[in-house]
């Protein structure tokens, strides 16, 4: 069989595990020709692709971000795709489509898949939202690294009894604000989920210092709201790929909480250091798995569905069950951190 691979949207670590894996198996174990699609749907629109065997994913396992190069897509060229798939399967003389990447790209792929494309997908996200599978590879590494900057941070703050003001990844779903946030001891936590409430966190922190606890750590996720009318803030811009541009919550909260407290209050973003570098062991795992079973969901014809965790074994679902609705944090997880800290 020859089968493409591509991958597309924001870089994350594990991607180059995925892409080993599914040279592993299919060209030393099932004796495919696997074609990498270099910048995503861009290169395979365009045709542009490399012969990936054995030797050119060497040493690529540990390696963060992704050999084929990454990029977006507006949805005009994607519909266009579409409605000429059968021509552009033709051209590439392709048996099947691996896509590995988030919402929007395994949206992408379900719309190539409905215009009779082979497609099997492979889900990655840092921000974990994809509702049909327990976790994505790429945010166990960006859960340790937010954590191991906020134990860093937290030592400074307390030295010069600061407020630290931490923003992290997470655009609708606050799930590595929420896991860093609980591994790192913050003292408050805001995510997408519920919008949060100023003068909380400044009581928060005036009753920190009153105990004698002169310093105070907030992780905060990127698409975090406070609650209106209780600081200024605008929301964001609409790009082009139909993403909110964030004016920079933890930049504004700060302010507000300097303000308000007459204390020095740091605001720091962590931004794509969370993306990049090397992915964690269980990262690795996850990927090598996700791409061992794309191969196989290839080789079975079960297009249209793509790779997903449930509890320890890795099965298929539809590509639709994972771009229907993000995975959000529910209510319980947010009582659980309350009851912690």
């Amino acid at each position: 069989m020859r089968i493409g691979v591509l991958t597309a949207g924001g870089d994350c670590p594990g991607l180059n595990a995925v892409i080993r894996s599914i040279v592993h198996r299919a060209v030393a174990d099932r004796q495919d020709e696997v074609i990498g699609f270099e910048d995503g749907f861009k290169g395979l629109l365009d045709g542009r692709y490399r012969q990936l065997d054995i030797n050119s994913v060497s040493g690529i396992l540990a390696r963060g971000g992704t050999i084929l190069g990454s990029s977006r897509l507006e949805r005009d060229r994607l519909r266009e795709a579409c409605d000429n798939s059968e021509e552009l399967i033709e051209r590439l003389d392709l048996d099947a489509l691996i896509p590995i990447g988030g919402e929007g790209t395994l949206t992408a792929a379900r719309m190539l898949a409905d215009a009779g494309l082979p497609v099997v997908g492979v889900p990655k996200t840092i921000d974990n939202d994809i509702s049909a599978t327990d976790r994505t590879f790429g945010f166990d590494t960006a859960v340790g690294v937010a954590t191991e900057a906020m134990d860093r941070l937290k030592t400074t703050a307390e030295s010069h009894q600061r407020v630290m003001v931490v923003e992290v990844m997470g655009r609708h779903a606050g799930w590595i604000a929420l896991e860093a946030g609980m591994a790192a001891g913050a003292h408050a936590i805001c995510i997408p989920e519920r919008n949060f409430q100023v003068d909380d966190l400044v009581k928060m922190v005036e009753e920190r210092f009153a105990r004698e606890k002169r310093f105070a750590l907030i992780c905060i996720a990127e698409g975090a709201h406070p609650v209106e009318g209780s600081m200024p803030y605008e929301k964001g811009v609409i790009d082009q790929y139909g993403h909110e541009r964030f004016v920079g919550v933890g930049n504004r909260l700060a302010v507000q909480l300097e303000h308000r407290l007459g204390k020095e209050a740091k605001p720091v973003i962590l931004g794509h250091v969370q993306r990049g570098g090397t992915p964690t062991a269980y990262d690795r795992v996850l990927a090598t798995r996700f791409g061992w079973h794309a191969v196989e969901a290839v080789h079975r014809g079960e297009f249209g569905r793509m790779t997903a965790l449930r509890g320890t074994e890795i099965g298929m679902v539809p590509l639709a069950d994972g771009v229907e609705q993000l995975k959000r944090v529910p209510q319980d997880r947010m009582d659980e951190t309350e009851a912690v800290f």
